[in-house]
């Protein structure tokens, strides 16, 4: 497996300095087990045989999948690399699957640090793997030395299951902190299933071991073939998961055209605001990723309701919406009605992701005074909060019929006093609509 790292996917200075720190601590660990590998080489016996088998690792490296929804590559050298460990030790198989990475890494172009990594990680991972197995079985194998059966299904499991964990768990925290999520998300969804492809790998190089102390060189043609089955087995399931990848982003670029329709016909209604709500979606979507929020279906919630939480404004009469002056207490009825008439256009909309409960909840206060249930505290869920801030925000900051753009300093200002009410600062996410009234 090779992960592609780019401080690019951060969000944030902090999360690129933390992407950037792992790499380079991950990096550093397998550039160790690397030069304690090659000073093992030096001199060791039987170079011929210990290089063939590098050699079929490398080259197998070549038959390498795409995992799909995240960008990282499988590739099937694990049988040789397996075997070579328990036939030869683990320096043979650390330099050639650091090797095998560096070589796939540098040529899909990737960038200096990202080569690095893509070559230490799965060295790191071999040589605690080979450790394990060399623990196991109680000496360090010497080279060309006949193991029997019993001796080598307990200690190979472990090697295995050992360079599995290991690489696997190393490559989706990477992925996770380029791309959102957390690690052991990543892992389960887009990982887990490599195990069954480890598992197929050691069976084909305890068959290859064996064989191997009774054939030489020709136990190579009858695990050649596992090695490609298994290939092939892999390439037919990532495809069909890489199609429904595919519609899965069709299905959801439906979704937002939809949005934008709806959000269009607010506009029309509402055109004194006609940038309102795309600003208000690009301002929500950042502040939920400043504040950690970065599970997919709560991002893509945010930037849904963002752009459709005033659907229910196409009930409001024109006079009301536009009204040049202060509401009557009977008007502001009228126009609180918009939350509710919005949340139920939206139910008949079979969203993939909860859009319903932010927008009928954009307009309630963290202290319970907000509107249209009263809703109080954590009960208000966390998109609809931000949305509330956002939308006050950005409404003080723009021209509005009934009074003139706030500067931003004042529209934190009047936010804050606000929330004054709400127990909290204006911009945590427990302030909840601090200014209903001057938002409007």
């Amino acid at each position: 497996m090779s992960s592609p790292i780019a401080a690019t996917a951060a969000d944030s200075p902090h999360a690129a300095r933390v992407l950037s720190r792992y790499v380079a601590a991950v990096t550093a660990l397998g550039l160790f087990a690397i030069a304690q590998s090659l000073t093992t080489l030096v001199g060791m016996p039987r170079p011929a045989e210990w290089l063939l088998f590098s050699s079929l690792a490398v080259g197998f490296g070549r038959l390498s999948l795409r995992l799909p929804g995240v960008p990282v590559h499988a590739s099937m050298s694990d049988t040789f690399l397996l075997t070579s460990a328990m036939l030869f030790g683990p320096a043979p198989a650390t330099v050639a699957i650091a090797a095998d990475g560096f070589i796939l890494s540098w040529r899909r172009g990737h960038t200096a640090d990202r080569i690095l990594f893509n070559a230490a990680n799965p060295a790191l991972s071999a040589w605690l793997g080979a450790q394990a197995f060399v623990a196991a079985v109680g000496h360090t194998p010497a080279p060309g030395e006949t193991l029997s059966l019993d001796l080598l299904v307990g200690p190979l499991a472990v090697m295995a299951t050992v360079q599995f964990l290991v690489h696997s768990g190393l490559t989706a925290t990477a992925a996770a902190l380029e791309r959102g999520g957390h690690p052991f998300d990543v892992w389960r969804n887009h990982f887990a299933m490599l195990g069954v492809s480890t598992a197929a790998s050691a069976s084909a190089a305890l068959v290859l071991a064996l064989l191997a102390g009774q054939l030489g060189a020709l136990a190579i043609a009858v695990a050649a073939p596992l090695v490609i089955v298994v290939y092939l087995g892999l390439h037919s399931r990532f495809g069909r998961l890489a199609d429904a990848e595919r519609h899965v982003k069709q299905v959801d670029r439906l979704y937002m055209s939809t949005i934008q329709a709806l959000s269009s016909a607010i506009d029309a209604k509402d055109g004194v605001t006609s940038s309102h709500i795309r600003r208000v979606q690009t301002y929500s979507v950042a502040l939920a990723r400043a504040l950690g929020v970065t599970g997919p279906d709560d991002l893509k919630a945010i930037e849904a309701a963002a752009l459709l939480h005033d659907t229910g404004k196409l009930a409001v009469p024109e006079h009301i919406l536009n009204k040049p002056g202060k509401l009557t207490a009977e008007e502001f009825e009228a126009m609180k009605l918009h939350v509710d008439v919005g949340a139920d256009i939206l139910s008949s909309i079979e969203f993939p992701y909860p859009v319903v409960p932010i927008v009928r909840a954009h307009h309630e206060n963290w202290d319970g005074t907000g509107y249209p249930r009263g809703v109080k505290g954590d009960d208000i869920p966390i998109g609809a909060r931000i949305l509330s801030v956002v939308d006050c925000y950005d409404a003080l900051t723009s021209d509005r019929p009934y009074r003139p753009a706030m500067t931003q300093e004042q529209a934190t200002a009047s936010c804050s006093s606000g929330a004054a009410r709400c127990t909290t600062p204006a911009w945590s996410t427990r302030s909840s609509r601090c200014c209903p009234r001057s938002a409007r």
